[in-house]
């Protein structure tokens, strides 16, 4: 057997740590792959959502016309309650969650400003607290807000509906769905679907 010399013990050496080079700076561009495919589909999501079937929605016949009208008149009325689109005031409301205190400086008709955002994509979130124990509502609106702040807080509201026949319900231009028990999973995929698809509200590109 012939002995390596040091040259050929060098050389060899030099190869095994190009070797393990090459291993390392693979996994750290794999790593880096799979970091950018999150932000590409964390950009996607705030942005439209990928469809996830949902049979419970209804699909709201839109409004045949749903032209502004002046602050403090009744925009109504709406194709379905809570309104899922039709006539609205000029300003939208912002992004948010509103509580039943919130909701009490708006005009009589708050529907005027939430159809104007839904106009723009946003999906609305309602709720009616009556029925429930102070705990089991609070409960509620923590899980509405879980659900809000998992998909960025970007064109999603919270806001309360008295005249609600359950709990919750959700709502985008022309798609209604309703729940007897809330379900943050089934909500979440609501809003990756309908939240500002250019295929269904008429002015996505707007705040």
């Amino acid at each position: 057997m012939t002995r390596q010399s040091t040259k050929e013990r060098l050389q060899a050496r030099r190869r095994q740590e190009r070797t393990r080079g090459y291993v390392v700076w693979g996994g750290v561009a794999a790593a880096a792959v799979l970091v950018i495919g999150g932000l590409v589909l964390r950009a996607r999501q705030l942005s439209g959502g990928e469809e996830v079937p949902i049979p419970e929605v209804e699909l709201v016949p839109t409004a045949e016309s749903f032209s502004h009208v002046p602050e403090g008149t009744d925009p109504g009325p709406y194709n379905s309650d809570p309104p899922s689109s039709g006539h609205h005031y000029p300003t939208p409301a912002f992004a948010g969650f509103y509580d039943e205190e919130q909701a009490a400086s708006f005009n009589p008709f708050p529907a005027g400003y939430l159809v104007h955002s839904m106009e723009h994509g946003y999906v609305i979130f309602w709720y009616n607290c009556a029925g429930l124990k102070t705990g089991d509502c609070e409960n509620l609106k923590k899980a509405i807000q879980g659900v809000m702040s998992r998909v960025g807080d970007f064109k999603v509201i919270g806001f309360p509906w008295p005249s609600l026949d359950v709990p919750v319900a959700m709502t985008s231009w022309g798609r209604l769905l309703r729940f007897d028990q809330f379900d943050p999973v089934l909500a979440e995929a609501f809003v990756r679907n309908n939240r500002n698809n250019p295929n269904q509200a008429p002015e996505t590109r707007a705040p």
